[in-house]
């Protein structure tokens, strides 16, 4: 089937669907967006970009052949977003998704990194 055709089938009826104030949003796998709409769709699309959390890092999947390919990518914030560039517009594939995918990318990132807390100075007081 065209992806046209299965977009008109799963566009209003979907189990992935959540209405939210006036919204319409999507839970599926490799929706970068959340957006119920044929450009950000995981399902349908021949050419699919996807992010998900790791232990350390993230996974980027993409659609090849009819395969999905997951590499995890961990060596630090700004090599996964170079990788991440490169595989998106960098080689042609989804380079309308590129921004939305780094964008992603890096709130995962950003969440895994420790937080540091402040120590709490203790103020010595006069006698």
């Amino acid at each position: 089937m065209s992806a046209e055709l299965q977009w008109a089938i799963i566009r209003k009826n979907s189990c992935f669907i959540i209405k939210s104030l006036g919204t319409t949003l999507s839970r599926e796998p490799n929706n970068i967006s959340g957006k119920n709409s044929f450009k950000a769709n995981g399902l349908v699309n021949k050419h699919v970009v996807g992010i998900k959390a790791a232990d350390k890092g993230v996974v980027l999947t993409t659609k090849s052949k009819g395969h999905l390919t997951s590499t995890t990518l961990s060596r630090g914030g700004r090599r996964t977003i170079k990788t991440i560039r490169a595989a998106t517009a960098g080689s042609h594939y989804r380079p309308d998704l590129t921004e939305a995918t780094i964008r992603k990318a890096s709130a995962i990132i950003r969440s895994q990194k420790n937080k540091s807390v402040a120590k709490r100075r203790s103020r010595k007081y006069k006698n």
